[in-house]
């Protein structure tokens, strides 16, 4: 960052303040991840100088060539990801993936059932303080309440009372599998549109370790952050037959230039993430989410549905008498980052929470493992414990610099200063 630290020595030190951040921390924001050193070059590349409206070989721009390749590569590697037969890779993330799939295939006012904010759903599925609840018709289902996950027979008494044009399914905190082949037959039976967003799942699918929706939906949203590693972005997949008019949604309907830096470390993530070495990856983050999930059970913290299927646990609070806010507090005077989240039936402010998620990607980037997530699980359990205790909250914070130390984290980026 030799340019930046002359020309701007206030962001080149918060830059350098974020690389010490991430290196001495766990992050364990279920949403978050620490892309490669190739998908960050890609990302801070001149293509951030390139104007290139429209589509490849189909630009309102000269001198589009190089990166017409790009975004060629972009495509043609997250079509053969996901095995899918249409892919826009031009999104600049999720929520604004989600709006060209209501633009496409909606009319305002249209009537779409998602789940409910609190229960796992997103602010874009249709949250009144969003674009979507308030051009939209939004009804909810939610998870039951006493297993805590999906009943399939709800939602589709849910649809059949409701009748929307839209079914959307895919969450940013459910801890469980997600039966797209269930909701395809909810959407037929109601003649609706399917929509999934897998943006927490993308990586998990990718990997073999999740169904993929893509067989049942007709349209498929994601980022590419995440469980994906790749640069913060969207990306929609979706059948042919809505190739035309997803396309037309997105450029010019919702956005110009799309970010051709961004897209090509697009392409870098999708090629990373076809390698085998990425397949046990993805297997690895499942299996170190249940490992911290089984250590917390036995500590005897509740965890919503008992359990996780995937990257992700949601931990309920309630019984401990603290917040989630106090519980994300207290844990990052620690090192240990995570966030305050609502649970299903959450009686507390969004601000507050009644729980917190706790998600494995980002570790497990790092190289740990089930010894490493059964550590973690005992120095969240200390802490949880423990709030009030600035010794022990320490001595946490120790334990948290000695598993960091003994996984480093961008040491590239040393050998570039």
């Amino acid at each position: 960052m030799f340019a930046l630290d002359d020309v701007d020595p206030k962001i080149s030190g918060a830059i350098r303040d974020e690389i010490i951040r991430e290196r001495n921390n766990l992050q364990l924001i279920a949403s978050e991840n620490h892309a490669s050193m190739a998908v960050l070059e890609a990302q801070g590349s001149l293509f951030t100088n390139k104007y290139a409206e429209g589509y490849p070989h189909k630009r309102y721009y000269g001198g589009c060539e190089y990166v017409d390749v790009a975004e060629d590569l972009a495509i043609e590697r997250a079509r053969k990801l996901f095995k899918c037969e249409h892919v826009n890779v031009q999104p600049h993330a999720g929520s604004q993936a989600n709006m060209a799939v209501y633009f496409s295939a909606l009319k305002p006012g249209d009537r779409i059932l998602s789940m409910e904010l609190s229960h796992g759903g997103h602010l874009s599925h249709g949250s009144p303080v969003s674009f979507s609840g308030q051009l939209y018709d939004i009804s909810y289902y939610g998870v039951s309440r006493e297993t805590e996950v999906l009943d399939y027979s709800e939602v589709h008494a849910i649809a059949k009372k409701t009748n929307p044009d839209l079914v959307l399914c895919g969450y940013s905190a459910y801890p469980r599998t997600v039966d797209f082949k269930a909701f395809r037959e909810i959407a037929d039976e109601v003649d609706a549109v399917l929509m999934a967003d897998i943006a927490h799942i993308a990586g998990l699918i990718a990997g073999g370790v999740h169904p993929s929706s893509i067989p049942y939906a007709d349209y498929t949203t994601t980022t590419t952050h995440k469980t994906l590693r790749g640069p913060r972005g969207g990306m929609i997949m979706c059948k042919q037959e809505h190739a035309k008019a997803l396309d037309k949604a997105v450029f010019p309907g919702m956005q110009g230039g799309p970010f051709m830096h961004s897209i090509a470390a697009k392409a870098v993530c999708f090629k990373e993430a076809l390698t085998d070495e990425y397949r046990m990856y993805a297997k690895q983050i499942v299996i170190n989410a249940k490992r911290i999930a089984q250590v917390l059970m036995e500590e005897g913290f509740k965890l919503v549905s008992d359990g996780t299927d995937n990257h992700l646990m949601l931990v309920d609070l309630r019984e401990t008498g603290l917040t989630g806010k106090e519980a994300e507090a207290a844990l990052g005077e620690a090192g240990i980052t995570l966030n305050k989240n609502s649970i299903p039936f959450d009686e507390a402010k969004p601000w507050i929470t009644s729980g917190i998620r706790i998600g494995t990607p980002s570790v497990t980037t790092r190289g740990m493992g089930e010894e490493e997530m059964s550590e973690i699980g005992f120095l969240i359990s200390r802490v949880l414990k423990n709030t009030g205790d600035d010794k022990i909250k320490h001595e946490v914070r120790g334990g948290v610099a000695d598993l960091c130390s003994r996984f480093p984290l961008y040491n590239e980026l040393d050998t570039q200063q």
